[in-house]
């Protein structure tokens, strides 16, 4: 399994990364919501407004199937995130780019293997309803912008 980039585990590690995404995993796991119960048919135009009034910019790749959202720059650094949404499930995947070269690309089920171990394994959200969606992005974007905040000041130091 590749490593992770030395910034990307000290700042992973100071956000507390694997508690909170166990805890939105637990809050929106498969024991909570049976297949039955699952979003499973996705309308895309609520997912576009619901990003943006989360306040960003998405677009849908109709070929690879997921949302991005807009990549945000601040100096060197760049962030951008990916929803893909299947089968009632929700995967996240985080792009971190500094001067153009990937520090981070996989999705956030993979972070906890890295950080801890193999056998370690968070797995991904269910969601029954947009409210569910709603809340694991706000997570997600909450969580990413606190990554960034702590690479943003590494690089300033």
């Amino acid at each position: 399994m590749t490593e992770l980039h030395p910034r990307i585990k000290k700042a992973l590690l100071a956000i507390d990364f694997i508690k909170r995404y166990k805890e939105v995993s637990d809050t929106f796991s498969a024991e909570r919501m049976p297949e039955d119960d699952r979003l499973i048919y996705i309308d895309g135009e609520e997912v576009m407004e619901m990003i943006k009034a989360l306040g960003y910019h998405p677009l849908f790749d109709a070929k690879e199937k997921f949302y991005k959202i807009t990549e945000e720059c601040v100096g060197n650094i760049s962030f951008c995130v990916h929803i893909i949404l299947y089968g009632g499930m929700v995967d996240v995947v985080w792009v971190i780019r500094e001067n153009g070269a990937l520090l981070l690309g996989a999705p956030l089920s993979l972070y906890s293997r890295r950080l801890i171990g193999a056998s370690c394994r968070i797995k991904k959200s269910i969601i029954k309803t947009y409210e569910d969606l709603e809340d694991i992005l706000k997570a997600a974007f909450r969580h990413v912008r606190g990554l960034y905040g702590c690479l943003s000041e590494g690089a300033t130091k």
